[in-house]
């Protein structure tokens, strides 16, 4: 796979100074958990998955998540299994696939899917591992690795002890030091915002993002502080729940100046109107807060979102030189951005600038006169 591989040879050429490698799932794994991008879920009763993953890839889809877990009525949990088993099949001899996870709902249902898969087992990279508990995680963890195959995990945290307060760090430490044991087959740790949400009956509007909800706010933090002290780890951001236009209370949240209309990009203003009609400025938004959060991925859930996240991961020209710049002083000091718009303290932002470089390796990096918006225009490019 390779992000933007909808594009043309001129267009690409146009719009990257350093284009996006290609990856897959011998990648390596820091490098594949930046590379999901915004993952897209779809309910395990799906019986034209497979059917449409080629046009799911033209949209832009790169990694995805078949759910036999919330997504799924637990009276169709049987038909659900079958139909997973069916679609990956189906899958096993598509050359360009997403990267294909599978969310179970207990540990049995993973030796149990790859008995009924098979030989096909190899369209699937993972697993997802919802509730994910420190009691009861290893069980999980146990059944990827008992099945012998090269399998990727992501454990959700989103139970209660992770949200309530007084047991939070606790279970939170208690977690990582178990993720520790596994650390190779760990892809990403991802949030259930939903859940967290549901204990406390919240859900936030079209109008706000997941860091407006005081509650979700201080969890993430606390998320990122305990699995984004290293590289072992890379936290996956909370679903974007919308996806259709609705009645707005509160103005948008995208600014005019980035869509003004330009010779090369005359569509640009028409791009902003289409963005806000269908809630997709708050996604943006989100994902910006995402990024300055430390997480790095998106769950969504409509093949629209999909092109809007993968943008704004795009590095800048100019991102792309202040992290060559930082790094190019392994032995400290500070200096101006060539930019000549901000500092350049080389240790503090020694981390930053690399993964910066991971990013943009699978995302590309913008052409200096090129933006977020002109990945989403490609009219005239």
């Amino acid at each position: 796979m390779r992000h933007f591989g909808y594009l043309t040879n001129d267009q690409s050429a146009a719009l990257f100074a350093h284009p996006p490698q290609e990856f897959g799932a011998g990648t390596d794994r820091r490098a594949l958990a930046v590379a999901l991008g915004a993952t897209l879920y779809t309910p395990g009763t799906c019986q034209d998955y497979a059917a449409r993953v080629g046009r799911l890839v033209a949209e832009g889809v790169a990694s995805s998540v078949l759910c036999l877990e919330d997504a799924v009525a637990d009276g169709d949990v049987g038909f659900a299994e079958r139909n997973v088993v069916r679609q990956l099949t189906a899958l096993d001899s598509v050359p360009d696939r997403p990267l294909v996870f599978v969310r179970v709902r207990h540990p049995d249902q993973v030796p149990a899917l790859i008995k009924r898969l098979g030989a096909a087992a190899g369209a699937l990279t993972g697993f997802v591992l919802p509730k994910f508990t420190s009691a009861g995680g290893r069980d999980y963890l146990d059944a990827v690795v008992d099945s012998g195959l090269p399998l990727y995990v992501m454990p959700v945290l989103e139970t209660e002890a992770v949200m309530y307060a007084e047991t939070r760090l606790a279970e939170l430490l208690a977690i990582r030091d178990l993720l520790a044991e596994y650390r190779e087959r760990v892809l990403a740790v991802r949030i259930g915002a939903t859940d967290l949400c549901g204990l406390y009956g919240l859900r936030r509007s079209r109008d706000l993002t997941v860091y407006d909800l005081a509650l979700v706010r201080a969890v993430i933090a606390d998320i990122v502080n305990v699995f984004g002290r290293d590289d072992a780890y890379t936290v996956s951001g909370p679903v974007w729940e919308y996806f259709t236009n609705g009645e707005r209370l509160l103005p948008p949240r995208l600014r005019q100046t980035p869509f003004d209309q330009r010779d090369d990009l005359p569509h640009a203003p028409s791009v902003r109107a289409t963005l806000i009609s269908r809630d997709m400025d708050a996604l943006l938004h989100e994902v910006v807060l995402d990024k300055a959060t430390g997480i790095v991925g998106k769950t969504v859930i409509h093949p629209t979102h999909v092109r809007a996240v993968h943008a704004l991961y795009a590095v800048t020209a100019e991102e792309h030189g202040d992290a060559c710049r930082t790094l190019e002083l392994p032995d400290g000091g500070v200096t101006a951005s060539r930019y000549a718009n901000k500092m350049v303290e080389s240790r503090p932002h020694a981390r930053w600038a690399r993964q910066t470089l991971r990013r943009a390796a699978m995302f590309g990096v913008l052409q200096p006169d090129r933006t977020f918006v002109d990945l989403l225009d490609l009219e005239d490019v």
